[in-house]
């Protein structure tokens, strides 16, 4: 589908607010004088790009035409346009979003997650990788798990530590039926990433170390995150009913926040709140 004259309007508003506003020298053109430092004409944008400077100079116009989303890829590169900008500008002439890169591996949460996690004083919360390495969590997860911070580097992983860890299994009443449903999360969330070293790793250790991971594994099973509620058996916090939720950052789409946030209609949160008060606020092993 194209554009609309709004959206058309709105390209050529855009890609001349670009040009105006870029410096000669992040574009790679020499200085023209004091007066001139930032700010391309449009034929040099049309040198930069490769796109006629009638063509382009339609497109600021708004005329009724069609670029290519090859113009429009060849623009971004010459205006130096961010993601999201590149991103914005396929949007107003009807194009989807350019594919993103794929994000580089975060094994340990950025400093401003962390904090997030840690003001949910009230509700356990993790953040895993995307192949399920715990990244970081807050007091309250520690509380509820405290095996958390005293696990190997290399064994801090949700589903290995769900198929492995005693002490989860004795947490989840519903252990059977959850540990199963996170293996069909699990091979979701991977996809085709699953021939990669660390994927085919960590399950081939699954599969030596649990029998019950490799009948789930062979099962072949797929199931999307929904929120729902979990019960959690705490050996002194008793019974804990707690809704599950999951969010993605927009700026960190390789990690997922897990949260865990007590049911109203329950005493969950005074018995978190004492658990977490009692467990101490250690801080989380890095």
């Amino acid at each position: 589908m194209g554009a609309t004259q709004q959206g058309r309007s709105e390209l050529g508003a855009f890609l001349r607010a670009r040009r105006e506003n870029l410096s000669r020298f992040d574009a790679g053109l020499p200085s023209v004088g004091r007066a001139r430092t930032t700010g391309l004409r449009r034929e040099e944008v049309s040198y930069l790009s490769g796109v006629s400077v009638t063509w382009y100079t339609w497109l600021e116009q708004g005329r009724d035409i069609h670029p290519s989303r090859q113009v429009l890829d060849a623009l971004a590169r010459a205006l130096r346009l961010t993601v999201t900008e590149h991103a914005y500008l396929l949007s107003l002439a009807g194009y989807s979003p350019a594919a993103a890169a794929a994000p580089a591996p975060t094994a340990i949460a950025p400093a401003q997650l962390q904090r997030f996690m840690d003001a949910l004083a009230g509700s356990p919360a993790y953040t895993i990788t995307a192949d399920w390495g715990l990244a970081g969590w807050n007091a309250a997860y520690a509380a509820l798990y405290p095996g958390v911070a005293t696990a190997r580097a290399e064994d801090r992983n949700l589903l290995w530590l769900v198929f492995t860890d005693p002490y989860v299994r004795q947490l989840l009443p519903d252990w059977d039926a959850t540990s199963r449903r996170f293996v069909a999360e699990f091979r979701a969330d991977a996809g085709p990433r699953l021939g990669d070293p660390a994927y085919l790793d960590l399950v081939a250790r699954l599969e030596a170390a649990s029998p019950e991971f490799r009948s789930a594994w062979a099962a072949h099973d797929i199931e999307g995150f929904a929120s729902r509620e979990r019960m959690f058996r705490h050996p002194t916090a008793g019974l804990l009913t707690l809704e599950h939720h999951q969010f993605v950052p927009s700026d960190h789409p390789d990690l997922h926040v897990v949260i865990y946030t007590p049911v109203p209609s329950t005493d969950a949160a005074a018995r978190l709140a004492a658990l977490t008060a009692t467990a101490g606020k250690s801080p989380a092993t890095r």
